[in-house]
């Protein structure tokens, strides 16, 4: 595989890089757990790289080594982890303009740093090997400066007030926060805390904070609070108090169905049909229609009754502008 490629070649520039009188090809091939001919095609291949490869034969034997002049850099990474950290630039890619992405950024490039030129172009190879696109998220760069007072907040236990627009009713309000942790949820960031005007624990869309400022008092979390525990029932955001769901999928959906872990609670079950029933103890009603209805009549919402009324109903509103009463429109006949 071409991973494993990149990574025992990773491991022979290590390994070069570490003798200053040379290595034997029945060594490396030792070390590198591979045949002689491998090693041959690993070393063209650094060279190719740019990588000053030389060979000398002694005793009968050819040594390899890099020339004197050239130097490895600080690395202190193994393959995996730089690949990781190239990994993770593009997971964060969405939280651009944010301290989240930055960080990585100026983490790599730290590293980058560090390295020679033949070495950082080989690293840029085997970042390239795997490669994250970003699917629908919000945008944070102008969310930069709140991001970074919420982690503050956060670490210092000091509560925040914060004026917050509601999307649902696009009303603004005034509201004192003890913001407990900053969460990341299907390409939006999340605060999650104590909220004085309601006296509960709340979260809150990081975007949808318009203004915040630190209020100079301390908090303490409120006794048994569990992130883990408190958001373990939720299908998204929201938090419910969580209820069984079985959902009917066709035969067309069942693939896609069993190859994802959609809640920690999941069971599957195959139908006669081909089909599947998946069974979850989840909350969040209105994330878990919208859900639903993404699958159009490839899903059936077969309990709790009050899920199955709420996709019903909304099935029936989103027919409407489709219907012949829709207005601009005309019945069609059969046919045409």
């Amino acid at each position: 595989m071409r991973g494993d490629q990149l990574a025992r070649q990773w491991q022979l520039v290590q390994r070069l890089a570490r003798s200053r009188s040379g290595v034997g090809l029945d060594e490396l091939s030792d070390d590198l757990g591979c045949v002689r001919r491998t090693i041959y095609r690993d070393l063209d291949a650094l060279m190719y790289a740019g990588f000053p490869v030389v060979s000398e034969k002694r005793a009968g034997k050819v040594f390899y080594r890099f020339l004197d002049t050239f130097q490895l850099g600080d690395v202190p990474f193994t393959a995996d982890e730089i690949l990781a950290l190239a990994f993770s630039e593009d997971l964060l890619r969405s939280l651009e303009g944010t301290v989240f992405h930055d960080s990585i950024q100026s983490a790599l490039t730290k590293i980058r740093s560090a390295l020679s030129r033949e070495l950082m172009q080989f690293l840029d190879t085997i970042g390239g090997t795997f490669r994250v696109l970003a699917g629908p998220h919000k945008r944070y760069a102008d969310s930069r400066e709140t991001i970074q007072a919420l982690n503050q907040a956060v670490l210092a236990r000091s509560s925040v007030r914060i004026r917050y627009f509601t999307g649902r009713t696009g009303e603004e309000s005034e509201r004192i926060l003890d913001p407990y942790q900053v969460w990341y949820r299907e390409g939006g960031l999340y605060v999650i805390g104590f909220d004085h005007r309601s006296q509960e624990i709340r979260t809150f869309a990081v975007d949808r904070i318009r203004a915040l400022q630190e209020t100079g008092d301390s908090f303490e979390v409120l006794e048994g609070f569990d992130f883990d525990r408190w958001t373990a029932a939720n299908f998204g955001v929201v938090s419910e108090p969580a209820a069984r769901v079985r959902i009917r999928f066709e035969a067309a959906w069942a693939h896609y169905i069993r190859e994802r872990v959609w809640h920690r609670s999941q069971s599957l079950t195959p139908r006669p049909d081909g089909g599947l029933e998946l069974t979850m103890e989840v909350g969040g009603d209105q994330e878990l229609a919208n859900w639903i209805l993404s699958f159009g009549p490839g899903a059936e919402v077969l309990e709790p009754p009050g899920l199955r009324n709420r996709v019903s109903e909304a099935l029936r509103e989103a027919l409407k502008p489709y219907g012949p009463a829709a207005k601009g429109q005309k019945p069609t006949k059969e046919g045409n």
